[in-house]
Parts: structure tokens; sequence; C-alpha cells
């Protein structure tokens, strides 16, 4: 006996069974209707149903109106679509094909591993640069100063709700391969408000926004009104 679920399976119709999209903004049914014109013999007849076919594209695609020349577009988007072998009396030259298929060129990844992950690349990158400074002046310090603000303020996020700022220039150091060496006379001076606005929404800070510090006392505090 045939397994009946087996047999509406094979009748129904996926996507992935289906033809590629050329170009999915169009949806399949312009894409069909393009095939169609394709398959018509009669060349004058051709003409007739794509610049339908080019109305129907452009109601679905609007936006392209806000581009130069959008009709050029949508005449060169059938072309696209119809695989450069749509044989009509266009408005436009066909356009190249190798200009369609030229693959954008990789983005090579990063190899080398983030050093501290609560810091990030970026201040990884800023380190370097700073560190590649040769003079030593006034403006090298207050970037060393004001870099290390924006790493106690990282720090404070992923750890503790509180850090010296001898941990942060040791870190800097660190970070920089020894490069950088933090003048004994930079301070990064006190943190403004409670520590705690910088702790992750969620872990440890589950006293955060109660008037009594304490979730237990909070919930025993509040009072309930019954509908």
């Amino acid at each position: 006996m045939e397994d009946k679920t087996v047999s509406k399976d094979l009748e129904k119709d996926y996507n992935t069974q289906r033809e590629k999209l050329i170009m999915p903004e169009y949806g399949r049914n312009v894409q069909k209707m393009i095939e169609y014109v394709k398959g018509i013999p009669d060349k004058q007849k051709r003409d007739e149903q794509i610049r339908t076919v080019v109305q129907v594209m452009s109601i679905l695609n609007p936006q392209l109106k806000d581009v130069n020349d959008y009709r050029h577009k949508l005449w060169d988007h059938v072309q696209v679509i119809a695989g450069f072998d749509l044989d009509i009396d266009a408005p436009y030259p066909i356009p190249d094909e190798d200009k369609y298929n030229i693959k954008p060129e990789p983005i090579p990844m990063r190899s080398s591993p983030i050093k501290e992950a609560c810091y990030g690349r970026n201040i990884q990158n800023m380190i370097d640069v700073i560190a590649s400074k040769k003079e030593d002046d006034d403006l090298k310090k207050e970037l060393i100063r004001t870099l290390g603000i924006y790493m106690r303020q990282q720090y404070l996020i992923w750890n503790k709700d509180s850090v010296s700022e001898e941990t942060i220039f040791a870190d800097m150091e660190r970070l920089s391969g020894g490069r950088l060496k933090v003048p004994s006379d930079i301070h990064l001076g006190e943190i403004r408000g409670d520590a705690s606005q910088y702790m992750r929404p969620g872990i440890g800070n589950m006293g955060q926004g109660n008037p009594n510090g304490n979730r237990k006392n909070y919930k025993k505090n509040k009072k309930w009104k019954k509908n």
C-alpha cells in the first residue's frame, strides 16, 4: 500500500525545488512572465507583452523611481532575469552580462584574536595608534587619559562595580605589548554617579531601580491594589 503521507509531500511545490529566482525583489511571477514572453515566436507580440511586464515591474519596485533614468534600470533588469538572450526591440541596449556577474572581493577575516574581550578590538586599535605616537606631549597624555576613562567604563560593564586606575593603566600597557608607558601624573578621576550604571542589565543588579536597594524589601513594601 502506497504511503499517502509521502505521496502528498511529493505533490507539494517547495521553493527549494523551484527554479532559482534571478532577482527576488520582483518575485517569481515576474520571472515566469518573462520566460513566457521569451517563448512567444512572434517578435512583435513579444515587444507588446514585454512592455506590459515592465509596467508591472515598476509597480512592484516603486523605489526605483528615485533612481536617475529608472526606466533604463527596469529594462536592464528584464534582460538580467531573461538571461541576456531576450530578443526584443528594447529602447535601451542590452547591458553587459559581465558587469552583473562580477563577484565582490571577499572581505578577509581578522586572524589576530582579541586580547581582552571586555575591551574589544577597537580599544586595541586605539592603543596601537597612541603607542605609535612618538611625541610624549600633552596631546598624547590627554589621549591616554580619555582612553583610560573609556576603558574603565567598558571594564565596569563586564566585571566588578569598582576598579582602580592602576588596573586600567596596567591593562593598557599590557595590551600595547609594552610599547606604551602611562606617565605617573595621569589620573582618571572619580566615577561620576553610581558605578552600577555601567553594569549589564540583569546581571548583579537585581536591586537597580529599587528605592530600598533590596529586591526582597522592595516586594515586601510594595503596595498592591486589588481590582
